[in-house]
């Protein structure tokens, strides 16, 4: 009669299921957690990733190469404009026997310049009752600043004729600007090249007008320094 109760076997049947169910969640809570551990355990053997950043550095650019100075031009006396006179011819010292050429870069000669009213030395456009500025020796004149103006001496050595070029048949010209001194020696230090044709007689003609001489120019019977421009031509004769 005993053995038939429902409530003994009816507990006997929960222990059992609730056991089953209790080993099942163990089952899994573990797995879970071994799972977890392992993939930890993965992510801490892989190498961490660095970023690395390259920078380009600028490198230092070379500072620009320092001009240098040009040697300043040479200093013109222009402090009074001439009085109003006229000027006065003077002969040539060497007659030439062939026509020079013409340069049509030079004023044209004013002929109200030669009236022989006014002072000499002076021109028809200058200070009516001026007088003539002070003569310093020690800076250039101009050309028509002078009473008397810069000549080379005759039989003074023309330039070499460049080798090269004379046999290349090459001519050419030279239009060169200086400063003769109260020597009437060409002062190189202003020495300044207005125009030419090749360089090689641009050396003749620097090389050369060392050993020039030149009649000083004169302002009130006094030698003082005249800027000149001079042309040097070089031309070959026939049977060269």
């Amino acid at each position: 009669m005993f053995d038939n109760l429902i409530e003994s076997k009816a507990a006997k049947q929960r222990r059992a299921g609730g056991f089953l169910w209790s080993f099942v969640i163990h089952g899994i809570l573990i797995s879970a957690a071994v799972y977890a551990t392992y993939s930890v355990g993965n992510a801490l053997e892989k190498p961490k990733a660095e970023k690395v950043e390259f920078l380009t550095v600028k490198k230092d650019e070379p500072p620009p190469p320092k001009e240098e100075p040009k040697p300043p031009p040479p200093d013109v006396v222009m402090k009074a404009p001439p009085p109003k006179g006229f000027q006065v011819l003077t002969a040539p010292i060497k007659i030439p026997d062939v026509l020079p050429d013409i340069d049509l870069s030079k004023k044209v000669t004013n002929e109200e310049d030669f009236s022989g009213k006014g002072v000499a030395g002076g021109i028809a456009k200058g200070v009516v009752g001026g007088t003539p500025a002070p003569v310093n020796s020690d800076q250039p004149y101009f050309e028509f600043q002078v009473e008397k103006q810069v000549a080379p001496y005759p039989g003074n050595t023309a330039p070499r004729y460049p080798d090269m070029l004379r046999s290349a048949n090459v001519e050419g010209e030279v239009l060169a600007q200086f400063v003769v001194d109260t020597s009437g020696k060409a002062e190189m230090s202003t020495f300044k090249v207005i125009k030419s044709t090749h360089d090689l007689f641009t050396n003749a003609v620097r090389a050369a007008l060392p050993n020039m001489k030149f009649y000083p120019a004169e302002v009130g019977g006094k030698h003082v320094k005249q800027l000149v421009q001079m042309p040097f031509q070089f031309n070959l004769t026939k049977g060269e």
